[in-house]
């Protein structure tokens, strides 16, 4: 996103999105209305509308910045039960060269070889261009509000974009973006607080400023909005200086689509029986990081009891690779953590020396047994 679309202030070493809000809705309406207007004709003939201005008071910069994110978000396509423009430009030019008449002529004895109307066929020359291409229908559950929270989004990535180094810390589910961060090779690292921090390095502090990188790191954001609480800091650079942008859990942006709950089926099973076999006992689901010697380790449950406040942490060692499956253990082993159920399915030759110490071992085949967990903790006290 450019520079100069992105609606901010900047006070000191601070900068301050200007999110949008429940009071640009009524002109945010008029910009759907004006989108929806032009559906089926040509992109062209929308841009040169909106160049006119809004018939409504709104804000320019917000303006200009909504119709750009809306640009990417609205739809557009070619005309329909027609041949592909890159295919009738060139029928329609190899006709004009052969016949060597006037253009026109050549478009009517096309259209009347393809069977189609000359103002369509002229129409669909050149249908694949930005600007012609045909403005589509709505997309789905847009309004005011929604495409509110999706500029907001698009405002707060343009800034992390421009990021030198990136601070997250979050109450619950940091497990998930540290993944996340992972799997889209973040440069990351998390220290051991009273809450998790993650730590990344941003696209500016690379020697080459990648897109894909940015893109990568901006991707982190909508993840976090699931986070019940989260903080961000990054030290950016506008116009060429340092600035300091924040953000937290509560601001008006976006979030991606919902993380699955489970990492897999055993998971998801496991949680439910113990739910309706025990209901005295609470299943929080990834808790909080534990230190393990240098890093940290992420536990798969915690099984906080109602009444009497015992706490239980359950790690279940399913059909993963074998690396993932040592790399676990060594953490657990570290850690040292006492009240510990460690599940582990058959088949895994897990030697004893392997195992934390400490641990509870309950077996398993297909399903972790709700009820073999239940005692292996009455038995631990």
């Amino acid at each position: 996103m450019p520079e100069a679309l992105l609606t901010v202030s900047c006070y000191g070493g601070m900068v301050v999105p200007h999110f949008l809000g429940a009071q640009d809705h009524p002109w945010l309406r008029t910009v759907l209305d004006e989108h929806a207007r032009f559906r089926s004709r040509p992109r062209r003939e929308l841009d040169e509308r909106l160049r006119e201005g809004l018939p409504c008071a709104a804000p320019a910069g917000k303006v200009r910045l909504t119709l750009h994110v809306l640009g990417r978000l609205w739809p557009t396509e070619r005309p329909r039960d027609l041949p592909p423009p890159r295919l009738l430009r060139s029928v329609v030019f190899s006709e004009a060269a052969r016949s060597r008449d006037e253009p026109q002529r050549a478009l009517e004895r096309v259209a009347e070889r393809l069977q189609l109307n000359v103002t369509a066929l002229r129409a669909a020359l050149f249908a694949d261009l930005a600007g012609e291409r045909l403005v589509g229908e709505s997309p789905r559950s847009l309004d005011a509000g929604a495409l509110a929270l999706r500029v907001n989004l698009a405002l707060a990535q343009g800034l992390l974009f421009r990021a030198v180094h990136v601070r997250v810390t979050a109450s619950d589910g940091v497990r998930r973006v540290v993944r996340l961060a992972k799997l889209h090779g973040l440069i990351c690292t998390v220290d051991r607080r009273e809450e998790p921090e993650l730590s990344i390095s941003g696209p500016y502090a690379l020697f080459r400023r990648t897109l894909v990188y940015g893109r990568a790191l901006a991707s982190l954001l909508p993840a976090l909005g699931w986070c019940p609480r989260f903080r961000l800091e990054a030290d950016c650079v506008l116009g060429q200086q340092p600035r300091v942008l924040r953000l937290q859990s509560g601001d008006p942006i976006f979030p991606g689509d919902e993380p699955r709950r489970f990492d897999s089926r055993v998971e998801e099973r496991f949680a439910r029986d113990i739910a309706r076999l025990a209901p005295e006992w609470n299943v929080l689901r990834e808790p909080e990081a534990m230190p393990a010697g240098a890093s940290l380790i992420f536990p798969d449950f915690a099984l906080e009891h109602r009444y009497d406040g015992r706490r239980w942490l359950v790690e279940i060692l399913g059909f993963w690779s074998p690396e993932y499956v040592a790399r676990k253990l060594a953490g657990l082993r570290a850690a040292g953590i006492a009240n510990l159920v460690l599940c582990v399915a058959e088949g895994r030759n897990c030697s004893e020396d392997a195992l934390p110490p400490l641990a509870r071992v309950v077996r398993f085949r297909r399903w972790v047994d709700a009820v073999a967990v239940l005692r292996a903790i009455e038995e631990g006290g």
